[in-house]
């Protein structure tokens, strides 16, 4: 069976992360890097795990793929993250140089698109709102969840 490396493929794995980090008690935001159409990193939010603000998904998924490439920077490469990267990580992502930052919600609050939409490097290509329901459909969930605690 021929598997279509797709941006909604992609995306999926990222809402695995996701899953993870809502199973964890973390704000559920999973992340991939992908080279080659393999996945290189895998990661999602471990803030309170480690209390550790940085700690965000993509954060994680950059240290991982930078390790597995060997090099800092991530150039022929795709980020795929459940939500919209804040400033800190879309600061990072520019200095990765990643070729690509694909992301499924909005994030109307901390979203670097609302603050500074030219952050990421001039080279890297930006792509939203794929899988917008699935990805804002677990953060509301996780959310309406903690509400009701």
């Amino acid at each position: 069976m021929l598997q279509l490396f797709t941006d909604e493929y992609f995306m999926k794995e990222a809402l695995k992360e996701a899953q993870l980090a809502f199973e964890k008690d973390e704000v559920p935001v999973g992340a991939v890097i992908v080279c080659n159409n393999r996945i290189i990193a895998r990661a999602h939010n471990l803030t309170e795990h480690l209390t550790d603000v940085t700690a965000h998904a993509e954060m994680q998924a950059f240290t991982a793929a930078s390790n597995f490439l060997g090099s800092k920077y991530l150039d022929g490469c795709t980020l795929y993250v459940t939500l919209e990267p804040c400033v800190m990580c879309a600061g990072a992502a520019f200095w990765t140089q990643i070729s690509k930052v694909v992301f499924g919600a909005r994030d109307e609050k901390r979203g670097f698109t609302l603050t500074n939409p030219k952050i990421l490097h001039p080279k890297t290509e930006l792509v939203s709102g794929v899988l917008q329901q699935e990805c804002s459909s677990l953060l509301k969930d996780f959310f309406r969840k903690k509400r009701f605690e």
